[in-house]
């Protein structure tokens, strides 16, 4: 069931992303370079996150039997890994590395989502490329959240611009509601036909989110049982906005303004 919210509802999703703005924007860029840990980037993020009086959504977040609860306040996912790459002191970022961070806050019951790719230091041609195109297709999708047109939209014109290029498109995961919950009903994919799923309509919120690979779009899980990483072991990257439709138009939430 999809839940509807008010502009009173919107304005308080607004404020919890606007701190991962403030995040990505603001405080991570000083610290991504060859050298550092990806654990160590995640307990940056925590405490800014909570220095906002906000908890990280993600940390302790529990699907059920027989996943873990997720270990970490952020999921740092680099080069091949997808998406759920869990944090640690033995990953050490190299020169030409991508990766994503993707991260949930909760403020005053309410949750933001966004993911960004960034690059360490100078990276091959290929990888920028994917970069450019996965952050376009992001564009792309919100554009075509608009009342009026369906959830089947937004997929069908994300996968037409990615396929372009040559790359391809995740199935296992996708956007999705967000709100009063990390993950509420619609799902979102980024493929499918135009013209199907759900009608969008004012006072929806959800997350479009292109998670692009360089080869295969198949992916394997690791036996963390979070982890997921290409079948191929070629690249992926992904960007995340959270928005809302209100006055039939796609407005963005996760910006720093």
């Amino acid at each position: 069931m999809i839940i509807y919210k008010t502009l009173d509802e919107i304005k308080k999703i607004k404020a919890a992303n606007h701190i991962i703005a403030q995040l990505f924007e603001e405080v991570l860029p000083k610290y991504i370079k060859a050298g550092i840990s990806t654990y160590e980037l995640d307990q940056i993020s925590e405490d800014f996150i909570r220095s906002k009086g906000a908890i990280p959504g993600t940390k302790g977040y529990d699907i059920g039997r027989p996943y873990p609860p997720y270990p970490a306040a952020t999921c740092i996912s680099v080069n091949e890994v997808v998406v759920h790459g869990i944090p640690s002191k033995k990953q050490i970022l190299k020169e030409g590395d991508i990766l994503t961070i993707d991260t949930v806050t909760v403020l005053d019951g309410y949750f933001g989502d966004a993911a960004i790719t960034y690059a360490v230091g100078e990276i091959d041609e290929t990888s920028k490329k994917l970069m450019e195109v996965t952050e376009k297709a992001r564009e792309i999708g919100i554009e075509a959240s608009r009342a009026g047109n369906r959830i089947g939209d937004i997929g069908a014109a994300i996968q037409e611009y990615v396929e372009k290029y040559g790359f391809s498109l995740v199935r296992d995961f996708a956007g999705h509601g967000c709100g009063k919950e990390m993950h509420e009903d619609p799902m979102v994919p980024n493929y499918g036909r135009a013209g199907t799923g759900a009608k969008i309509e004012d006072g929806m919120v959800i997350t479009i989110e292109p998670m692009v690979n360089v080869g295969t779009y198949r992916v394997k899980i690791l036996p963390d049982m979070w982890t997921a990483v290409t079948k191929d072991g070629k690249r992926s990257a992904q960007y995340e906005h959270s928005i809302a439709i209100i006055d039939g138009k796609p407005v963005i939430l996760s910006v720093n303004d």
